[in-house]
């Protein structure tokens, strides 16, 4: 399958690079030069194990090609476009969907208008892996994606950063959310081989179940935090308290380890997210707020600390 992957940020770098080594001919496309030209030579910009041997493979065999966006033409777009650029955190907290819009536009703009129904093999499918608000596919499809004839698809990522190659190839599940059954369906051929259950559902379900995943992880790590709080008060050993509540099957011990709280590039800006999106549909998501404020509150913790036992901080560095 010919497949386009726009925006070579972790997410979108290894699905380039694993999907040419699963055979498919593939265009990473993304807006800055420097870093088109190091993938072009090999090179991975960022640290991601496994990484640069599959990039340097993918392009030596020739089916792993790289450009920036003025330098495709409309026949070099693939069956499948996936979307993996960056959706940050506005001010407000609600998810910067400028990106998202910006390669919709563009390619949109580019293969011009509907030959056909959306889905039916004349046009290009949108697959979204980069992570966004419930609700978002709805709205791309009426604003720009059904006039162009181009189906969308949710296909949402659950990778780690550090571990991403290996979750490409060892996925707990497969998610595909799309109004369409004929796009759904080429989706769900990419990853035939794969050994994972594959959820095929809406993409507004879709959306939803990638924040759920990522706000539930947060909760949980916020919970372990609040349990260590309480073990220093009590005199109990969190880390075998965590490990007696792991042991459980039902709850299991990851994400257990008490800590400075959740951080990275996906945990706050999705909670945040969430979190917005709830107060823009004036629900209120009580359990939400707490995770939030137990994680802004237990990073400064150790500062409390330091002040009861010295008394001051006033000239630490």
């Amino acid at each position: 399958m010919r497949i386009t992957v726009l925006g070579l940020g972790y997410v979108g770098a290894v699905a380039a690079a694993a999907l040419a080594k699963d055979g498919h001919d593939v265009l990473g496309v993304d807006i800055d030069p420097g870093k088109v030209e190091r993938f072009r030579r090999g090179e991975i910009p960022f640290h991601e194990p496994g990484l640069d041997d599959l990039v340097r493979e993918g392009v030596n065999r020739g089916n792993l090609r790289f450009a920036v966006p003025g330098d495709v033409a409309a026949g070099d777009v693939g069956e499948l476009v996936l979307v993996a650029v960056g959706t940050p955190s506005l001010p407000s907290g609600a998810a910067d969907l400028s990106q998202v819009e910006a390669a919709i536009h563009w390619l949109t703009g580019l293969v011009g208008g509907a030959r056909g129904p959306a889905g039916d093999g004349d046009r290009p499918i949108v697959v979204m892996k980069s992570t966004v608000p419930p609700g978002t596919g709805r709205r791309l499809q009426e604003r720009y994606l059904t006039a162009h004839g181009i189906a969308y698809v949710s296909n949402p990522e659950f990778l780690r950063e550090g571990s991403a190659v290996h979750d490409w190839y060892h996925p707990d599940r497969i998610v595909v959310g799309s109004e369409s059954e004929a796009a759904a369906a080429r989706v769900r051929a990419l990853y035939e081989g794969y050994q994972a259950p594959v959820l095929v559902t809406d993409t507004t379900t879709a959306e939803m179940i990638k924040y759920g995943a990522n706000a539930f992880l947060a909760t949980k790590i916020s919970f372990i935090n609040e349990l260590a709080n309480m073990c220093d008060r009590v005199g109990a050993d969190v880390e075998v308290v965590a490990r007696g509540i792991g042991l459980d099957p039902r709850i299991g011990p990851d994400f257990l380890r008490a800590g400075l709280g959740y951080g990275g590039s996906c945990f706050p800006k999705d909670v945040r997210a969430l979190d917005h999106l709830a107060l823009v549909y004036d629900y209120p998501f009580e359990l939400l707020r707490a995770v939030i404020t137990v994680n802004s509150r237990q990073r400064l913790l150790p500062l409390f600390a330091l002040r009861r036992e010295f008394g001051s901080l006033a000239g630490v560095p």
